[in-house]
């Protein structure tokens, strides 16, 4: 192919994508440390994947980006540095196509609050 060639696929390709709709549906997920500790092997599940971090220090935040494959409940576990407890909880059913955001707030005595603002995109 000549270099102009390359050109013109490089300009209509991404065009044609949004002529044809084609949108990634995707989900900017937010954990909140509040539990006024340190916490480590932090692990958020979702349905068909997950995500998680060795260690997230107390009053800190962690931003992750995802996209939905399937339904099923998001699902928060995560060890408190100061007794080695194991801590787990259950949030919302996600739904696939779903988009939006989601804050998950880790707080004192193994509670967690889950504040989802999400909808279907399609």
């Amino acid at each position: 192919m000549t270099a102009m060639k390359w050109a013109w696929a490089a300009v209509l390709l991404p065009l044609m994508g949004m002529a044809c709709g084609c949108r990634s549906y995707r989900v900017d997920a937010t954990v909140q440390n509040r539990t006024g500790e340190t916490i480590t092997l932090l692990e958020v599940d979702y349905p068909s994947a997950s995500f998680g971090l060795d260690k997230l220090d107390a009053g800190a935040d962690y931003h992750y980006r995802f996209q939905i494959r399937g339904n099923g409940p998001v699902k928060v576990l995560y060890t408190e540095s100061k007794d080695l407890q194991v801590r787990q909880s259950q949030g919302p059913e996600l739904k696939e196509g779903e988009q939006g955001r989601l804050i998950i707030v880790l707080l004192p005595g193994g509670k967690v609050e889950y504040q989802p603002a999400l909808s279907d995109g399609r």
